[in-house]
């Protein structure tokens, strides 16, 4: 017997998502405040007081990724070494296959405040939490959409008493499992497209995710910015 209750913390959560409600779970890139309606998705977004410039962003298993993003051989490739050889956590943007009916049963509104150009980004293989929740929600046929849990433009937090008192209150169910997996490297997760190569966020595990383009598919990414 484990420690930590993932099935059932995981079932908790998705119950109070498909009611509407808003929950701040804890991925291995920090802890997410998500929501999986309009209304939910639009509280987090106030909450955090969120600039409309800021996009949310899904979080998603392989099913989701390969239904929800068209990708070419090569795109679909690079996922599958980083997230599923190397097991590492990122977010992938790539071009929104409009034909899938997740996509199509997006609001109008919420796909502009999602999506870029028709691009989606899609948190991926950030822990065993977000592998069951996100199982619960792609058996189901949902989406769930959010960002860290804090008031935006103020960094990721890796522990639930380093999130904002006011981001705290306005969640339904808050899952805390202590400090998440790659706290201490203090950032959030990567952000590449995987079809254009654009490095969108220099996050966790960047230089593991560059050193397996370059070794795998002879890919030269940039260099991190000096912070």
């Amino acid at each position: 017997m484990g420690v930590l209750k993932i099935e059932e913390d995981a079932k908790a959560a998705f119950e109070v998502l498909e009611q509407g409600g808003t929950c701040i779970l804890p991925m291995d890139v920090g802890y997410a405040f998500l929501g999986g309606t309009d209304d939910s998705i639009m509280h987090i977004f106030k909450t955090k007081k969120r600039a409309n410039s800021k996009y949310n962003a899904v979080i998603g298993n392989m099913g989701h990724h390969k239904a929800m993003h068209k990708v070419s051989s090569r795109g679909a490739e690079i996922v599958q070494a980083i997230t599923d050889d190397y097991d590492l956590p990122l977010g992938v943007i790539a071009p929104c296959n409009l034909e899938n009916p997740l996509i199509r049963a997006i609001n109008p509104d919420l796909y502009h405040r999602s999506t870029v150009n028709d691009t989606l980004a899609m948190l991926t293989n950030a822990g065993k939490f977000h592998a069951a929740i996100t199982g619960l929600i792609y058996q189901a046929g949902k989406l769930v959409f959010g960002s860290s849990a804090n008031v935006s433009t103020t960094g990721t937090r890796f522990k639930v008493e380093d999130i904002q008192d006011e981001v705290k209150d306005a969640a339904d169910l808050i899952i805390d499992y202590g400090p998440v997996k790659y706290s201490h490297q203090g950032m959030s997760s990567t952000l590449l497209n995987v079809e254009t190569l654009e490095v969108v966020r220099f996050g966790c595990c960047y230089e593991n995710i560059a050193a397996i383009l370059h070794r795998h598919f002879d890919i030269t990414l940039p260099a991190r910015p000096p912070s």
